[in-house]
This record gives structure tokens, C-alpha cells and sequence, in this order.
């Protein structure tokens, strides 16, 4: 392990921020779609040791992550049954093995921000410090070959800019979407050791649609040409994305004010360049989806400096 790995998984003195004065002031704070509360729960308790969050989309690929990261570290078995701490409630699910903390968030931006404002505060009543957060998923990808994993620079909104606008009282509020660029290379080199597939670092596009606005010709509607298609998503390759997905803007926009330590490892399940649709077997699907999961697992294992028998460049899936 280099010295900035030594650093990083040493704990330090980094504490989640919340930016809200009216939390001071209540007596109980209700994480509804959580099904938990300041008054209901000992966060501290439960939540305090969390050292690396991982986030994805659906509640299996984070309940499988679990159980992988269980069999990396092995600080539990992981042929146990990890109980959905979020079972009081259908909107999410969260899983926990040792220092780590496994949440479900759903699709587009408006699904993931609400679980990272609950998600944020979970973490700051639970006292957690040096906190690592990872968005693990899925894209499509521009110019590269299916089975990639794209690191994120930098989240560029479907106009290309690096930034995040929502309206707030009326009011557009634009946020700073820049990621960790440290964790990202540390990503980078980790998938190096692996030596397993193909990972790259690039920006990436967040949208907020799946169909129109990430120019596919296959929706209900559509109203431009496949040259026209293909003319954006070049612009788009010209101004360094290579993959499109959609959470990563809020995602990185949140995570910055909050102060936690962020990156997005997407896979790209197709070239966009190439066709709309998603035409491979569900078995080869499936293992690229698993891509994430064996990187950002293998890089939490060193980090915890967990022997495991094998180093990060001979682990398998």
C-alpha cells in the first residue's frame, strides 16, 4: 500500500456536514424513506463505524455487493442473511458488513438526492468521520467497447457543462459537480492491479431521461434523425464523456457540500455510437454489471488492509 492509501485508510478527523440550521432545533429527525429516526434509533450505534458507503440503483445489485464484500473482507460470513435495515419502508434498501454500508437509490436524479439528503444526515447523527462513498452502476457508453467501467472526472449535464441546476424557491441554483480525482486514479490503479478488464477515467453525462434525453431513436417519441443522433453523442465524445447515465451530477453535487470523499464506477453495458439497445446474452449482462462491485470491493479491501490470502492483483470474481 503507497502512502496516500496509508493516509486514506488511517481515520482522521473528516466529519459529514449537514447545511442546515433548522436540524438543530428538532427534537426528532424522521429519515422516512429510511424507516429510521434520531428518536426511534441509536445511529450512533448502529451507523458510527461506517467508513465506505457504496450506492447503486437496485436493491439486488446492492444486497449482492454485500454479499461480496463479505466474502473480501471477511468480517462476516458470507453465506449470512443480511437483513434489509430499511425493511420498514419499499422506497430503498441498505445492508451493512463491518465498516461498510450498502444502499439502493433507485433511477434519476429526484430517486438519489432524496436518499442522500437522509443519507447525509444518517451519517452525520451517527458521529461517522472519513467517510468514502462510491456510486456503482451501469451506462451507456460512447466509443468504447461493451464491459468497460468508467471512472468519473467530472459530471457534465446534457449540455456539457460541469454542473448540477435545481430550482430552489423559484430560484435556479447551480452546484459544482467535481469529483474526487485522487480516489479516482487510486480506482484506476486498483483495476490495473486486477487486471481483469478494461477501466478507463473520463467524464460522464447526466441526464434526465433515459430515452430522449440520451438521443435514442427506440422511445415512444422521437423527433430527430440518426444523424442528428450521432452528431451530439460526437460533440458529446469531443468534450471527453464517455458514458451516460442518470444520477452522477447530484450524486457528486451533494457529496461535495457534504464533504464526503466521492466517485462513480460505472460499467457500460453498450456503444451508444453503435445502437440503442441493450442486445447482449443476460449472462454476459450480468457479469459486466458485476465489474463495479469486484473493483470498488477489491479497493475497500486495501484499504482495510484485509489479508485475504491474495493480493488485489490476483483476486477473481
Amino acid at each position: 500500500m503507497n502512502p496516500e492509501e496509508e493516509k486514506r485508510a488511517t481515520p482522521s478527523s473528516s466529519p459529514v456536514f449537514v447545511h442546515n440550521p433548522h436540524l438543530d432545533v428538532m427534537k426528532d429527525d424522521v429519515l422516512y424513506h429510511f424507516a429510521l429516526g434520531t428518536a426511534t434509533h441509536n445511529l450512533p450505534a448502529m451507523f458510527g463505524d461506517v467508513k465506505f458507503v457504496c450506492v447503486g440503483g437496485s436493491p439486488w445489485r446492492m444486497k449482492s455487493f454485500t454479499e461480496y464484500i463479505a466474502a473480501e473482507i471477511r468480517m462476516e460470513d458470507p453465506e449470512s442473511e443480511y437483513p434489509n435495515i430499511c425493511a420498514g419502508t419499499d422506497r430503498y434498501a441498505m445492508y451493512k458488513v463491518g465498516p461498510v454500508l450498502s444502499v439502493s437509490h433507485g433511477m434519476g436524479i429526484p430517486s438519489i438526492a432524496i436518499m442522500l439528503h437522509e443519507l447525509i444526515k444518517l451519517l452525520h447523527h451517527a458521529h461517522c468521520e472519513d467517510v468514502t462513498i462510491v456510486r456503482i452502476g451501469t451506462s451507456g457508453g460512447i466509443g468504447l467497447e461493451p464491459g468497460t467501467v468508467v471512472v468519473t472526472k467530472k459530471s457534465m449535464d446534457a449540455t456539457f457543462l460541469p454542473k448540477f441546476e435545481q430550482v430552489i424557491l423559484g430560484k435556479t441554483v447551480e452546484r459544482n459537480t467535481d469529483l474526487d480525482q485522487c480516489l479516482a486514479e487510486e480506482l484506476l490503479q486498483c483495476s490495473k492491479e486486477l487486471n481483469q478488464f478494461e477501466t478507463v477515467i473520463g467524464n460522464t453525462m447526466c441526464t434526465l431521461d433515459f430515452y430522449e434525453g440520451q438521443a435514442r431513436l427506440d422511445g415512444a417519441f422521437c423527433s430527430y434523425t440518426e444523424k442528428d443522433k450521432q452528431d451530439y453523442l460526437k460533440k458529446a465524445s469531443e468534450a471527453g464523456i464517455c458514458n451516460i447515465e442518470m444520477e452522477s451530477s447530484v450524486f457528486a453535487a451533494m457529496c461535495k457540500l457534504s464533504g464526503l470523499r466521492a466517485a462513480v464506477v460505472c460499467v457500460t453495458l453498450l456503444d451508444r455510437l453503435k445502437g440503442d439497445q441493450m442486445n447482449g446474452s443476460h449472462e454476459v449482462l450480468q457479469s459486466y454489471q458485476l465489474r463495479p462491485q469486484i473493483l470498488v470491493g477489491n479497493y475497500i479491501k486495501k484499504l482495510l488492509k484485509v489479508k485475504a490470502g491474495r493480493s488485489c492483483n490476483s483476486a477473481t470474481v
